[in-house]
């Protein structure tokens, strides 16, 4: 697996794979008009991404083929905040038939080390909601602590869901997982 951040020109890929696992991801994801994943929006968003990693704000990163003909999965660290905070959020989905492969967990492992290493950021939060076992799996694997449980935390699907609270303290910036 060769893990990249997305760019203009992945567009094709972008919607192929949200075309691909629309049944699989709507679950955890809000919903979204009718035309979000085409070719053409992708462009836009890719497009509007490439602004917001400039100027600091997100950076996005897939797990592809070696070919980068298709993806595998998707890790996100969106709501980048500087100044005395240094945090961002987490997001992350993985395609249906890569699921239990450990892939996800190399593409949010990398994302986290980009986060921390690169960009020196303090604190990573990533939530999921709370019969998400897969999610709950990976964050604690991945050395997430549960900060806390929000009701009715994001709009997912046209419901209002709960959702547990984790972050993850940059170990190299003065982070301790000891307390």
């Amino acid at each position: 697996m060769k893990i990249i951040r997305t760019r203009p020109g992945h567009e094709t890929i972008m919607a192929n794979y949200f075309a691909v696992n629309e049944a699989h991801l709507q679950k955890w994801s809000p919903a979204v008009p009718k035309g979000h994943h085409s070719v053409d929006s992708w462009k836009r968003r890719l497009e509007e991404r490439e602004l917001e990693f400039e100027n600091g704000l997100s950076v996005h990163f897939i797990g592809t083929d070696e070919e980068e003909s298709h993806v595998i999965g998707g890790c996100s660290l969106s709501n980048i905040v500087r100044g005395v905070f240094k945090a961002c959020h987490m997001g992350y989905s993985v395609a249906e038939r890569y699921q239990g492969q450990g892939h996800m967990k190399q593409i949010v492992a990398h994302a986290i080390g980009y986060a921390f290493n690169e960009i020196k950021l303090h604190r990573i939060m990533a939530n999921h909601m709370p019969d998400n076992e897969r999610s709950a799996n990976l964050l604690q694997a991945l050395g997430f602590e549960k900060e806390g449980y929000a009701r009715e935390y994001l709009l997912i699907n046209g419901r209002w869901e709960d959702h547990v609270l984790n972050a993850l303290i940059n170990p190299i910036d003065g982070g301790s997982h000891d307390r």
